[in-house]
Order: C-alpha cells, then sequence, then structure tokens
C-alpha cells in the first residue's frame, strides 16, 4: 500500500513496511530516521526516510501490529542501505546507522554525513544543526516542530510527514557546499576517513560504548 500526499511542493510517498521494489534514487541517497526515542537498545525504529533531492520523498513506515508480526522484513531497504555503488547521506549518521544497524542488522555503507562535514569546516561557530545549516548554506528555512512527536503511532499525521520529509529534502544541497568547503579548506580527505569509521562507531555506542568513550583518556 502505498500513500501518497503533496506538502508545499513536495510529493511525499508513504510505504508499510518495505519499499517497491522498482523505485530509483540514483547514485546518491538522502536517508534519515524517526525512532521512538534516543536508545536504540530500548526505543525501536518508527520511520525511514529517502529522497533523490528532486523534491520526491518516500517514507517506510515500521507499525509492528500492522505488519502481522513480520517486524524489520525489508529486503527491498536493506539492498538499497548496502548497495557499495549508492551512496548514502545523512545528517549526524552516527545515531542513523546505530539505528539501522539495531533494527535491520545492516551495515549501512557507503555514508556521508553533513554534521561531520560542517564540524570540519565551520569551526566559526557552533551551529551545526540541520535547521542552521539549510538557513545559513541555502537560506531554506525548515520547522523542527514534529521532532518530538509520537512516531510510533500508527498513523503519521500530515504534519509529521511533512517534517520527515524535510529532513531530506536539503540534504544534497547541503552536501554539495560543504564538499566544496571540505576542498577549499583542504580537509576532503580526513572527511572521507571519518565517513568510513562511522559505521564502527555506532557499533561501539551499541556495544555501550558511548560513555565512557573509548577514545577518551
Amino acid at each position: 500500500m502505498v500513500q501518497t500526499s503533496f506538502h508545499s511542493g513536495v510529493t511525499i510517498h508513504l510505504h508499510q513496511g518495505d519499499l517497491p521494489h522498482d523505485v530509483e534514487f540514483g547514485d546518491v541517497v538522502a536517508v534519515d530516521t524517526e525512532t521512538m526515542g534516543l536508545d536504540h537498545r530500548r526505543d525501536r525504529l518508527c520511520l525511514i526516510q529517502l529522497s533523490s533531492g528532486n523534491g520526491v520523498v518516500h517514507l517506510v513506515q515500521f507499525v509492528p501490529e500492522r505488519l502481522g508480526g513480520r517486524g524489520y522484513d525489508c529486503p527491498n531497504l536493506k539492498a538499497l542501505l548496502t548497495d557499495p555503488k549508492v551512496v548514502k547521506l545523512f545528517h549526524f549518521a552516527r545515531f542513523d546507522l546505530a539505528a539501522l544497524h539495531q533494527a535491520l542488522g545492516i551495515d549501512v555503507a557507503p555514508v556521508k554525513c553533513t554534521k561531520i562535514a560542517a564540524k570540519l569546516v565551520r569551526t566559526f561557530t557552533d551551529r551545526h544543526g540541520l535547521k542552521d545549516l539549510c538557513r545559513e548554506l541555502l537560506g531554506v528555512e525548515i520547522s523542527k516542530q514534529q521532532q518530538t512527536s509520537d512516531w510510533g503511532a500508527a498513523t503519521l499525521s500530515p504534519e509529521q510527514q511533512a517534517y520527515a520529509a524535510s529532513d531530506v529534502l536539503h540534504l544534497h544541497g547541503l552536501w554539495e557546499k560543504l564538499r566544496a568547503l571540505l576542498v577549499r579548506e583542504e580537509r576532503l580527505e580526513l572527511a572521507e576517513a571519518c565517513f568510513t569509521f562511522l559505521p564502527a562507531r555506532a557499533k561501539l555506542d551499541l556495544m555501550g560504548y558511548e560513555e565512557p568513550d573509548i577514545f577518551h583518556h
């Protein structure tokens, strides 16, 4: 079942449990997740958002009772997220990679993270959130009003869907701007090394090594 809606010029397709087999995202797909909370060992994955940056967003919702107990059986989504030919673009990938590994049992790669990129080149500020970056680099205002809403609800409101879509709509544009800054500051190679390490960093978090951080003294 696919539910299609339109919000401020954006097309949103809502799927249950998995992507259709014929959805194409190209070489780079923007990805985000919504969970019940911030502890992956306690709080389940509820929603995955994906976009190729063309104004179309696919939402994959996981509602256990609606899926008849099948849980996270989503072969099409897993194939996309593990495809070595498709770059997965995140903002704060560390959180999302842990959520996806915990829920789907997969290592998502290759990845890029706009938050890490921003921290490497925007050292003149501590504003590295998605809302700040969209405003300052793209001149786009996005709302965070639905950030703490109930993502485990069986039915997502139009406002929730629009919020979820906004988290992936602008990542391609942000990455283009940030990549140029990384090249300018000669830090692209360092950024790529950080991106490669992110799946391991996410696994350490799931093992409980967020605190204490094994990289601290």
